[in-house]
């Protein structure tokens, strides 16, 4: 059996907030660790039917940044979610949420900015 390895590693500043993400997997073709400066990890404990999540955003992440990483995560959900069960419709549902998610960001933001 092949086995694959994820590193990651988060610096933490003296407030225990995360001040730099780097990861590494033994599959990738980067020569060193990469920068990211937000994650999501997620498990599925099918014992206790139940998700652990862990969620870490360096400082230096923006607000606009946050929501096209949560677009692009919910979009690419949708995608996991349509090869595991083929169910369209909800796919669609998800990914129109995804979109509608955005465009309302972007509509909050531009009354912000004119305030």
């Amino acid at each position: 059996m092949r086995q694959s390895t994820i590193t990651i590693d988060v610096a933490l500043d003296e407030k225990n907030i995360p001040d730099q993400i780097l990861w590494k997997a033994t599959d990738s073709s980067a020569a060193s660790a990469q920068k990211a400066k937000a994650m999501m990890l997620s498990f599925w404990d099918s014992a206790d039917k139940s998700a652990m999540r862990m969620d870490l955003w360096t400082k230096e992440m923006m607000v606009d940044e946050m929501a096209d990483f949560y677009y692009q995560t919910i979009m690419t959900m949708a995608d996991s979610f349509d090869r595991a069960t083929h169910q369209h419709e909800l796919v669609d549902m998800m990914k129109q949420f995804a979109k509608d998610f955005y465009a309302r960001f972007r509509d909050i933001q531009l009354k912000d900015n004119k305030l």
